[in-house]
């Protein structure tokens, strides 16, 4: 391509709200146009990579057996009600009307439409297993859209189904796409982590994300040195540990009864450090929360036997409930996780009037007794004795207070936050965190849509089958961004060669005469070798057409002027020198450089 035919709108400046490197770097290089708050429209230069990455995908998943589909952007709102999602997904989730007045949805996921689709010709067990996938446009509403295409309101994703007959299919259909994955990032010249996540809105289990590291991630990973352990920390777990007291001794299970004391001016753990002289892991820590879209079945609980629920599809939740969760503390909860083990959509800590009403106790005094609502012990609970905890009254605390005697929980979970320290529970090494973005994502989803939606098919029995689902997706948008934030300097972009918009760029300082002839032979020698090569043959300064090579990341540079001629600079993006070349050796040069980092990437 000749930049006399094509669009070079580079910027000195980035936008100013553009701060990590990827947005400034694909904004001032011409990749992305800005349309509106969260929306950004690729330019020729950057759809050309935008492409590769899909075509990396692509190839991959085809390989790995996986059948491309087209489905639509918009969905009838009526699957999303079948499913049991229409109000779990939340806000995010932009759900326009039709003329008609029926509920659409324009897709934030696309479950339930693979779900539908496989359900109108799916009847036998002979057509399983199968894995379907699209590379398709997504929308969700995102509060504060950030970081350009890293978390925008509109994106691209690649989303695969796999439908099995049983949880061996599922398994070898998930490992199947999960080195699909792998093989897919590496071409891309990007070093994944492979963690355990939480499942999220899309439920399920056996969820693992493929991470890449950066100081700018969205996601907290939690790793150990000694062994192969990760995880997202809204999934983390860490082994058990004693609770030890001030005297470093394991707590021990005490027959006294629970005595009140009072507390003035006595709020915080550290309050309670000081005014007991006891460590903190003696004390039971209540927080009341409230929870959106409980799914869990809580008709033989006293607060909610008779409460109101919802039901959608299959799925009967609770709109609205509150809970008490008794951590130990010196330990904080992951309301991730606390979300993911109640079967909710979300969880929040609750106002001071809320606190006030389910407990009877401001903040600070809250306990583990005469609550109005079901109380979930997080497992660090379980080995604690001879507690400290708030009295559910003003101004007092209790002491003497052993689980399981003094009160009882409805039910158990690990829902604390793993941090640095804490100790594997593979292998016993100490975690240390690091930050990280989300490339990918994958889960078992069993049944949960598949039942929810009626699929069935018949069986070798002759009787109807519920198949299993499994789930993949990539962000193609967060990819491209990922592989620029990994590789870039002071100057610009630094392209992997499996994804560079072009190979090879030429730059002739002038072109006109033996330049333009040098130039002009070089270009058809590379073309016909099938190497995307970049001529730029525009009339502007020598360094503005370096600048603009630099900043875009031609990952190779043959510059041609008269004072070097017959040789031409050979200049790889990567590496910080240039060298002189004869211009008949230039082309064979560049061709096999091309072949050889594609190979590297590609094997």
């Amino acid at each position: 391509m000749k930049a006399s035919k094509f669009i070079i709108s580079t910027l000195r400046e980035a936008p100013n709200d553009a701060v990590i490197a990827s947005h400034k770097l694909m904004m001032r290089s011409g990749m992305l146009r800005k349309l509106g708050n969260g929306l950004y429209a690729y330019m020729p230069i950057g759809y050309k990579s935008y492409m590769k990455v899909q075509k990396i995908i692509r190839e991959e998943l085809d390989e790995a057996g996986c059948l491309e589909m087209k489905p639509t952007v918009i969905q009838p709102g009526e699957l999303w009600k079948e499913s049991g999602r229409w109000d779990k997904m939340g806000d995010e989730m932009l759900k326009p009307q039709n003329r008609q007045g029926q509920d659409m949805v324009v897709s934030p996921t696309a479950e339930e439409a693979f779900t539908a689709l496989v359900r109108e010709g799916l009847s036998s067990y002979k057509q399983l297993p199968f894995t379907l996938y699209q590379i398709n446009t997504k929308y969700r509403d995102e509060i504060r859209p950030r970081y350009g295409v890293m978390r925008g309101r509109e994106f691209t994703m690649m989303d695969a189904y796999s439908f099995d007959k049983d949880q061996k299919d599922l398994d070898a259909s998930y490992d199947n796409v999960a080195a699909a994955y792998r093989r897919i990032f590496k071409r891309m010249g990007l070093k994944t982590i492979s963690v355990k996540a939480d499942t999220g809105a899309m439920g399920g289990s056996g969820s693992e994300e493929f991470m890449v590291e950066s100081p700018v991630g969205d996601d907290t990973l939690i790793l150990c040195p000694d062994c192969d352990y990760a995880a997202n920390v809204e999934k983390a777990a860490c082994a058990k540990e004693t609770p030890l007291n001030s005297k470093g001794e394991p707590q021990v299970k005490t027959d006294l009864p629970v005595e009140e004391v009072a507390t003035p001016n006595v709020f915080s753990i550290e309050d309670m450090e000081k005014f007991f002289g006891e460590k903190s892991t003696t004390f039971l820590k209540a927080l009341i929360y409230k929870v959106y879209n409980c799914a869990l079945d809580l008709s033989k609980t006293e607060e909610y036997k008779n409460a109101e629920t919802v039901t959608e599809g299959k799925q009967t939740y609770y709109p609205e409930t509150y809970w008490c969760v008794l951590i130990r503390g010196d330990l904080d909860v992951n309301e991730a996780k606390l979300a993911s083990v109640l079967k909710a959509s979300g969880a929040e800590l609750a106002n001071d009037e809320d606190v006030l009403k389910y407990s009877g106790a401001p903040h600070g005094f809250v306990g583990p007794r005469n609550l109005k609502i079901p109380v979930l012990a997080d497992d660090s609970t379980l080995e604690m004795h001879d507690c400290f905890a708030g009295s559910g009254k003003e101004g007092f605390h209790i002491k003497h207070v052993e689980p399981g005697r003094d009160f009882t929980a409805f039910m158990s979970a690990d829902v604390r936050t793993v941090v640095p320290g804490n100790k594997c529970p593979c292998c016993g090494g100490e975690f240390y965190m690091k930050k990280g973005n989300e490339l990918g994502h994958i889960f078992k989803l069993g049944d949960k849509y598949t039942k929810s939606m009626n699929v069935t098919y018949l069986g070798e029995s002759g009787k109807p089958v519920t198949p299993i689902m499994g789930c993949y997706g990539i962000g193609v948008d967060r990819t491209l961004a990922s592989i620029i934030e990994a590789n870039n300097d002071e100057k610009g972009i630094i392209w992997p060669m499996t994804v560079a918009p072009f190979q090879v760029a030429i730059i002739p300082i002038q072109y006109k005469g033996q330049m333009q002839e040098v130039s002009d032979k070089l270009y058809e020698e590379l073309k016909a070798s099938g190497i995307e090569v970049f001529l730029d043959d525009r009339n502007e300064r020598p360094g503005v057409k370096f600048t603009d090579s630099e900043l875009i990341g031609f990952p190779i540079r043959i510059v041609v002027g008269d004072k070097n001629l017959p040789n031409v600079e050979f200049k790889l993006r990567k590496n910080p020198e240039a060298e002189l070349v004869p211009a008949t050796e230039a082309g064979k040069k560049a061709i096999e450089t091309v072949r050889a980092e594609l190979a590297a990437l590609n094997k």
